[in-house]
């Protein structure tokens, strides 16, 4: 059962659609996912073949990622949080699909970041105008507790950048040091985990930081693909009547 709120999206900085995916299309979806993990010699089934602690590879697309992808329920949440026609539809997924394997090993990808969000000379940047990105997706493939190496978000914290981000202006910066240039207190705020069961969606302001959590203490592996929900222009950051929500987040942090 899917459940259609913003309630605390502009506090937060995300909320959580569960049951996003219909069962026959999660079925076949991690079907999918299971298949190119034995593309890169890894057997899903046989803990003695997952040797590396995190295993990463574009989401596959096809029918099932079609279904998914296009839920009637993200969409409805996609022209909540966005506006309608503001958002770029896809019929699929897309993303990385990063797998994470029980393991204590660092997986070397797990410090505190924004996403970027378009390219520059082969390194993602991100602009206080949020270019080419409205939201960060996480959508669950498998089920994820607090053991499975949940992606871990700090709360509120879409609210602080903003005001790093502004002095690069419409060129903006590489991500890699946006997470670094916050203040102390950003890192004090509440956290929380990116758990559920598989078919659940997290739905995350572009700015909301975020990292991987390590060790792995599951028995499974943990499937989550990450794409961004794309936008047809750059937020104009002006408070009007017509700015959406995560606008509206992004003008809140410039104050």
């Amino acid at each position: 059962m899917t459940t259609l709120s913003t309630e605390g999206f502009f506090e937060d900085g995300f909320v959580v659609v569960r049951g996003a995916i219909e069962p026959s299309a999660l079925r076949e979806c991690i079907e999918a996912v299971e298949n190119e993990l034995r593309n890169h010699d890894v057997d899903p089934r046989d803990p003695k073949t997952w040797t590396k602690p995190v295993v990463r590879f574009n989401c596959p697309e096809g029918p099932a990622f079609a279904r998914a992808g296009t839920s009637p329920a993200l969409w409805a949440m996609y022209d909540a949080l966005l506006g309608p026609g503001r958002w770029v539809p896809r019929q699929g997924v897309g993303g990385t699909l990063p797998i994470r394997f029980p393991s204590t090993q660092d997986p070397g990808d797990a410090g505190w970041h924004i996403d970027g969000s378009y390219d520059v000379d082969g390194q993602w940047w991100v602009n206080v105008h949020s270019r080419e990105r409205g939201l960060l997706a996480l959508f669950l493939f498998s089920d994820v507790s607090e053991r499975d190496a949940p992606t871990e978000i700090i709360i509120g914290s879409h609210l602080d950048v903003p005001r790093v981000l502004a002095p690069f202006g419409e060129r903006g910066v590489w991500f890699a040091p946006v997470a670094g240039a916050l203040p102390a207190s950003t890192f004090e705020r509440p956290r929380a985990f990116a758990t559920g069961q598989a078919g659940d969606v997290f739905l995350c302001h572009p700015f909301l930081v975020h990292r991987a959590r390590w060790p792995h203490l599951g028995t499974q592996p943990r499937m989550v693909a990450q794409p961004g929900i794309a936008i047809r222009d750059p937020f104009e950051l002006r408070p009007s009547g017509d700015a959406c929500l995560v606008e509206q987040a992004i003008i809140r942090g410039l104050e």
